[in-house]
């Protein structure tokens, strides 16, 4: 693993501002490391695996989201029918913020898609402007038809 250490005050961003940032992103590309929320269409993409006994993936192209210990309900229903609703997803990448009504009321939500082969997967509650749906904030639902369950590993060991 590389380590990319710089000094973001000598970039000095009041003066210059624009092609100041626009070297630095231009940086961060050729080091495969884009902070921000800034996703890189090309170069390597960076999997998260968070481990687990019964693992949910990406229907389209196994790439691990989540598993069974981060399941909250699975009584939502999406665009395709029955979906679930997760503390904790990984391996997403996020739409623009929405302003949606839907059977619980109006929300704000970003749409989820795969962070590997781009496929739509669901939609994440921003804000929610019911008070007893405030338990959504921050969570995410994924489309059972939209991602497949299967056996994991009972013990997770991280990377040292």
């Amino acid at each position: 693993m590389m380590v990319i250490k710089f000094n973001i005050e000598a970039l000095n961003f009041s003066s210059n501002c624009s092609r100041k940032l626009h070297y630095f992103i231009n940086f961060l590309h050729q080091v495969d490391c884009l902070p921000f929320g800034i996703y890189k269409k090309m170069g390597k993409i960076f999997l998260e695996h968070i481990g687990g006994s019964r693992m949910f993936s990406c229907a389209g192209c196994d790439t691990i989201l989540t598993n069974r210990n981060e399941l909250i309900s699975t009584r939502f229903t999406g665009a395709t029918g029955r979906a679930f609703l997760f503390n904790k997803v990984v391996n997403l990448i996020y739409s623009e913020v929405q302003d949606r009504v839907m059977l619980t009321g109006r929300h704000m939500v970003r749409d989820v898609s795969c962070k590997n082969c781009e496929a739509k997967l669901g939609w994440i509650y921003e804000f929610a402007t019911e008070e007893n749906q405030r338990y959504k904030e921050g969570r995410v639902i994924l489309e059972r038809a939209l991602v497949t369950e299967s056996d994991g590993m009972d013990d997770y060991v991280g990377a040292n």
